[in-house]
């Protein structure tokens, strides 16, 4: 079932995905929903990435662990956990910005991280910025390529008749609507 930024949001709203390319604003909208809905949560990146960007070989119990609760909110990313974070929400919301957008915000995001020198997760930091053109993974063209995959994913989900209710985010306007609208309005109902 696919809503908009004006639709309620059911009172049994607990377990929600957060789906949308690199730099669509999911982290941030995931600590927002946290925030109003006083739901536990975790940056999913922080579970996954290791040092030297390995993948942490306790990831995939680590979030099956964390999803067995009765509520949460988390990215929806990783294909080696896609499925089980899919089959345990009952809300996916879709950051479904235009690519411009988003690339803005994923190249902003990368340049300010590297030049400042933020430490992501467990150690790692933005590789330098000329990798942009040499790594193929470099997060910048990862948001590119995967931009039109995260939209044919999230209306496959909203096809599904016993799938999570979809609720599709337009825009930043539309993103804020939603906050301080349904979201607000089911904080304020529990």
């Amino acid at each position: 079932m696919l809503r908009g930024p004006g639709d309620p949001l059911p009172l049994t709203t607990r377990r929600i995905l957060i789906t949308g390319p690199s730099g669509a604003g999911k982290s941030t909208l995931r600590q927002t929903i946290s925030e109003t809905l006083h739901l536990p949560t975790v940056e999913i990146d922080s579970l996954h990435h290791g040092p030297n960007w390995s993948s942490r070989p306790t990831f995939a119990a680590e979030v099956d662990q964390f999803t067995t609760g009765p509520s949460w909110v988390v990215e929806w990313q990783y294909a080696q956990v896609r499925p089980l974070l899919l089959s345990r929400a009952d809300t996916l919301v879709w950051l479904n910005h235009n690519r411009w957008t988003v690339t803005q915000r994923v190249v902003r995001r990368t340049v300010r991280r590297r030049i400042h020198h933020v430490e992501l997760w467990n150690g790692n930091y933005e590789p330098a910025l000329r990798t942009i053109f040499t790594d193929r993974g470099h997060v910048i063209r990862w948001s590119w390529r995967t931009h039109r995959q995260r939209e044919r994913e999230a209306l496959a989900v909203a096809r599904q008749v016993r799938g999570p209710i979809v609720v599709r985010l337009v825009g930043q306007a539309q993103v804020d609507a939603w906050v301080s609208g349904p979201l607000r309005a089911l904080a304020a109902s529990r």
